[in-house]
């Protein structure tokens, strides 16, 4: 689940109407301001990352030296060296065994590059469309909802950030809805097989090539699993590494992708493949708590297939190199594992709360996360007034507000999570973006809402459709999730990316940005 919709919970947990909700918006529910306080120990585990790397940058100044001293020598000095080698046969034995060793440790043990050669996302079939109106008449007609709750989820549409072309699935269009274990099952096929299908059919790779499979989807766990669906699906191998990751939140892709790089760091020569969606026909609420009517506001259908490869000669066709990946996890506090809960309301039924601290918890997370990039991704002038400021402020006064780096230095693009329209707002703010870092994200929950998951490559994929994406840009996923968690993810662009074929974004692209009510 996401923070985004926190913002809208001003009455989560009294009694009060839904038209007590904005007065309450921008006095409680933001962002804390990130130059108040950052926390020195997530500084010095960035720092740990960049010394993990210190001999491979130890080894680079010394390449230089010998390359400059090779390129003085001339034949005599070539000459009067062979001769010494000549007598010196023990010596160079010993430096290449040492020579020999050295590169092969360091062949061993270097991180393999992991390409992503390509991914889809799918587009739902316009019959599944969710106006405002229709949504309301629906809500209306089921006579679950009363006045206030009606009221309620109508303000929350309005300020919510989605268009009118958002979908829901097939089972809520119905009047009564028909949540059902086979209508569940029927919306997972649909999605993962439709942007498996475009995947497999743009990449030209066969499933029986596919070595790993990681499948995330938080509410929805049926037996067999999701994985296990696709593996009956595409008749993949019989063994292949398949993984399903359940109950992990908006910020499971990225934790996906994570397992998928280090899985393909021990298994060589091989493509793995992530599926990130979340299922929404048997989790929708039909009671009267606040809190937990608005995921039915803001959660609707869509689906990501992501190819990632290890092989060596994908670096030609692949689209991105995976850089760095970053997880934070604030589980430990009891806020924060509370603040989005599945839980079953006073009368029985089911549904996701949202708690009144979401906001709060979800900026600390993102402080601990990108105190931590920092320090990897910035340049050398940027991490060292980040430092003298974190310094000045331990040692001497402690009201000095820290230097907040400018994260433009060390990304592209960015591709926050489309949660809800205040998350990106004050991630703007606190982040110094500007509007067009932002656009993806706004535009993405217009069109398609907040998709989970798999919202961060629904954001690339506008960005590839608007031509923007250079060789050697960097782009920065960031995304949260229930438990609670923040998670960072960082590709290098390997060419001028196009976008691929029957892509989310390519019958309306040139639609947007449109302009949004404020």
């Amino acid at each position: 689940m996401d923070p985004g919709g926190a913002t809208h919970v001003a009455t989560a947990h009294s009694g009060s109407t839904a038209g007590q909700v904005g007065v309450q918006i921008h006095q409680t529910r933001r962002l804390p301001d990130f130059l108040q306080s950052v926390n020195l120990k997530y500084v010095k585990l960035g720092y740990h990352y960049l010394i993990s790397n210190l001999l491979t940058l130890c080894f680079i100044p010394l390449i230089i030296v010998t390359l400059i001293e090779a390129s003085q020598m001339d034949l005599y000095d070539i000459q009067q060296l062979w001769l010494h080698l000549q007598y010196n046969l023990v010596s160079v034995i010993i430096c290449s065994a040492v020579l020999v060793f050295g590169l092969t440790v360091y062949i061993m043990t270097r991180p393999r590059p992991v390409y992503l050669v390509d991914y889809a996302c799918y587009r739902p079939p316009d019959h599944l469309k969710a106006p405002y109106h229709r949504f309301m008449e629906h809500s209306r007609l089921t006579q679950d909802f009363d006045d206030s709750s009606l009221e309620f989820q109508r303000k929350i549409l309005e300020r919510s950030g989605l268009g009118e072309e958002t979908y829901v699935p097939e089972a809520m269009h119905y009047i009564p809805p028909r949540p059902s274990m086979a209508a569940a099952r029927e919306e997972a096929e649909q999605v993962m097989y439709g942007a498996l299908d475009n995947l497999f059919a743009n990449t030209h790779v066969k499933p029986k090539d596919i070595g790993i499979l990681v499948v995330n989807c938080s509410l929805f766990n049926p037996t067999p699993s999701l994985s296990a669906m696709i593996v009956n699906k595409y008749k993949l191998r019989g063994n292949i590494r398949s993984f399903n990751l359940g109950g992990m939140g908006c910020s499971a892709g990225v934790i996906a992708a994570d397992l998928a790089k280090d899985l393909l760091q021990i298994h060589r020569n091989t493509y793995a493949i992530v599926v990130s969606t979340e299922n929404i026909t048997q989790n929708w609420y039909f009671g009267n708590k606040k809190s937990m009517l608005i995921p039915n506001c803001l959660f609707r259908v869509g689906c990501s297939a992501v190819l990632l490869s290890n092989k060596s000669a994908d670096w030609r066709r692949a689209k991105y190199k995976l850089v760095h990946v970053v997880r934070t996890h604030r589980g430990a506090d009891d806020k924060a594992f509370r603040c989005v809960y599945q839980e079953q309301d006073d009368k029985g039924k089911t549904g996701v709360s949202l708690s009144k601290d979401l906001m709060a918890i979800a900026g600390g997370a993102l402080k601990t996360n990108i105190t931590t990039l920092g320090p990897i991704v910035l340049p050398i002038s940027e991490q060292l007034l980040f430092f003298s400021s974190l310094v000045v402020k331990k040692l001497f006064n402690a009201n000095v507000k820290p230097y907040i780096p400018d994260f433009k230095l060390a990304f592209d693009h960015f591709c926050i999570h489309a949660g809800g329209r205040a998350v990106i707002d004050e991630l703007e703010k606190n982040l110094q973006l500007l509007p067009i870092h932002v656009e993806a994200s706004r535009m993405t929950l217009h069109r398609f809402g907040n998709t989970s998951s798999s919202s961060i490559w629904y954001e690339l994929a506008y960005m590839e459709a608007k031509g923007r994406i250079r060789k050697g840009n960097r782009v920065w996923q960031i995304a949260f999730g229930s438990g609670f968690k923040c998670n960072s993810a960082v590709w290098e662009a390997l060419l001028n990316v196009k976008p691929s074929r029957n892509g989310p974004w390519e019958d309306c692209i040139d639609k947007y940005p449109v302009k949004l009510v404020s």
